[in-house]
């Protein structure tokens, strides 16, 4: 549900801001698009991507020592 709230209310958000910032307007069209880019990125759960970058990391380096040992102790 919240990946259509958030940018419907980005959208929203993008012309409002266009609406009182007239000089720095984008038009209605650009207003919509950056704010439901703006919107859509906001609703992203920035913690939880890095947790998921961190732990395949960790993971990816985790097996790739298992793997070597695995690998070494195949060759003698």
């Amino acid at each position: 549900m919240e990946l259509i709230i958030q940018p419907i209310a980005g959208a929203i958000g993008g012309n409002a801001a266009g609406a009182v910032l007239k000089d720095k307007s984008l038009g209605t069209l650009g207003n919509s698009i950056a704010g439901v880019l703006g919107g859509g990125i906001g609703g992203l759960d920035i913690g939880s991507i890095l947790q998921s970058v961190v732990s395949g990391g960790a993971d990816g380096g985790v097996l790739m020592v298992i793997v070597g040992i695995v690998k070494t102790a195949m060759a003698k």
